[in-house]
């Protein structure tokens, strides 16, 4: 299983950035995909989920902003930000996870993209 995000980058505030998600070896279209965030000294955060059938869920800090969607013809998923603002400002991951028993599951993460948001 490998996942790529890529689209992050240095944006001034107010400004949109798309990230991407590439994702190999799952069954893509039956996988929730999430993305997190990160800045130093902090633990991730879950900013969105995407659910299978395309339904999502956001983080309230970015309700309104941020806009989380899947081509399951490509495997990819995506993440559109807009109206940034510097608070934004993290390395974003990609996530998902595949069952490996009844109760059991193991998670893969993007490499992780920088997003950096100026004012």
């Amino acid at each position: 299983v490998q996942l790529q995000a890529s689209g992050g980058g240095l944006v001034q505030a107010g400004g949109s950035l798309r990230l991407s998600c590439a994702a190999s070896g799952i069954n893509f279209a039956s996988n929730r995909m999430n993305w997190y965030r990160q800045v130093p000294g902090k633990p991730r955060e879950l900013v969105a989920s995407l659910m299978s059938g395309g339904s999502s869920n956001y983080t309230e800090a970015v309700k309104g902003r941020f806009t989380a969607s899947r081509d399951n013809a490509r495997n990819t998923a995506y993440l559109q930000m807009d109206r940034l603002q510097p608070e934004d400002t993290a390395v974003y991951y990609c996530h998902t996870w595949i069952m490996t028993g009844w109760t059991t599951k193991r998670d893969y993460w993007g490499q992780g993209t920088q997003v950096t948001v100026s004012s």
